[in-house]
């Protein structure tokens, strides 16, 4: 990075860009409290995966799960108030973590790096609009009984209804994302103490993934990295800080710091419990068949145990994971959107009236979510490995090359944490590349 880029360099940036760092400074209000934005960002970290992630946690054995127990809330934390530290302590008011890049690393690095972020998140998006739209088809027709709707339909009504709860603005948005979070949090506490009587901590511990432990470490870190990320969120929640704060950095990371904390304690309790009571309820057998029939647990368990209750649980679990999750990653593929526009075209951009590119993005994003979950396409799981490696980039590499080479933010460079959040970063990412082409 050429020295000129080490300080901030506004002339970088495109006039609707500057246009829109105006409105983010001038706003005094801001759009969520701290409970709120804790409940948003946790919201956005537990998607549907989670129905699968005791199956995937728990095949790599006892032992592996109770060691990223341990370390998972500080891999978390640090990473994502690393990453947060882009935006929240940036000495110019109102930038978005790509504005940050391309203001220190100029046009073509910010557009590369915007152009990993958005696909670190869109497809994601994607992704939510085939399961929400497959989860509601198998509610209705195995829980309600009721008839078959025609995919089309499915898909257009439940994306629409999430899409216009979304677009009708930031505030009544985390509003709907705390009222979904809040049950979904009831319902996996409610789980994990239904199944204790089930527990059978014996077979569990005899499982044997065949894996030796060093490789399991390994495996299951970007497993437990990407469910708990929420660096989607995380840009718009640290300019929503910084609008609190009144551009005052020090208060704006210890506020970051304060509401990641919570997050973060949030995630650890309610889905570590889930996934532990989930997996020592199936046990060793349990585990081997599970993960051979490739189903969420909890069908699995209601399909086991003909409980009522678990039948009817998962796919309310698994709807409120997702449409809370969904809100996040939206949040994330606008901001990542609006920013490629910008940079691609800047002379439309600057014509186009900011509201009319707000619902311009809304529309993309309904159309095409829509005609993911029509399509049903077969190659998610590779958009996810793929979106998984950028996500790992941009929250435990960036921060570190950013802290590095500018000037402004030299106080983070060699601080332990940001060491050990860009290391572990070089791991997952050769993790995730090695499973690719395993």
């Amino acid at each position: 990075m050429p020295t000129s880029a080490r300080e901030f360099n506004m002339e970088h940036l495109t006039e609707a860009d500057k246009r829109q760092i105006a409105e983010h400074s001038s706003g005094t209000v801001p759009d969520g409290g701290t409970l709120s934005w804790a409940i948003t960002l946790f919201g956005t970290a537990v998607g549907a995966g989670i129905l699968f992630l005791p199956i995937d946690a728990g095949s790599f054995g006892f032992f592996p799960l109770l060691v990223i127990t341990l370390l998972i809330a500080p891999m978390v934390f640090f990473s994502h108030r690393t990453y947060a530290r882009i935006v929240a302590a940036s000495p110019k008011k109102g930038l978005d973590v790509l504005q940050v890049v391309t203001a220190l690393a100029g046009r073509n690095r910010g557009l590369m790096t915007g152009l990993m972020y958005w696909l670190s998140i869109y497809p994601i998006v994607l992704i939510y609009g085939v399961s929400v739209t497959n989860t509601m088809d198998s509610f209705v027709v195995n829980q309600l009984h009721g008839p078959h709707v025609p995919r089309w339909l499915m898909a257009t009504v439940c994306v629409g209804v999430l899409t216009g709860a979304y677009a009708l603005g930031k505030k009544a948005t985390l509003a709907f994302a705390n009222a979904l979070v809040y049950p979904l949090i009831i319902a996996l506490a409610a789980v994990s103490f239904y199944l204790i009587p089930q527990w059978d901590v014996a077979s569990f511990r005899s499982y044997e993934s065949g894996t030796p432990f060093w490789k399991a470490m390994l495996l299951i870190l970007p497993v437990f990295v990407f469910s708990f990320n929420h660096m989607p969120a995380v840009s718009q929640f640290a300019l929503d800080v910084q609008k609190r704060e009144g551009g005052d950095v020090t208060a704006a990371e210890r506020t970051v710091s304060k509401i990641e904390a919570i997050t973060v304690g949030l995630l650890v309790v309610f889905t570590m419990f889930f996934v532990w009571s989930c997996t020592l309820a199936l046990g060793a057998d349990g585990m081997e068949t599970a993960r051979e029939q490739n189903i969420p647990v909890l069908s699995y368990l209601a399909n086991e145990t003909q409980t009522p209750f678990l039948a009817v649980l998962s796919p309310i679990v698994a709807l409120c994971a997702i449409a809370s999750s969904y809100f996040g990653h939206v949040m994330g593929a606008e901001e990542g959107t609006t920013y490629l526009v910008r940079a691609v075209a800047p002379g439309v951009a600057e014509r186009l009236d900011p509201r009319k590119l707000r619902w311009s993005i809304y529309v993309f994003v309904f159309v095409t979510t829509v005609a993911a979950g029509i399509i049903n396409p077969s190659i998610l799981d590779l958009i996810s490995v793929v979106g998984g490696i950028f996500i790992t980039f941009l929250v435990y590499i960036v921060p570190m090359l950013l802290f590095r080479y500018a000037k402004d933010y030299r106080r983070f460079a060699n601080t332990p944490e940001t060491w050990g959040v860009f290391i572990l970063g070089i791991v997952i990412m050769g993790v995730a590349i090695w499973q690719m082409f395993a």
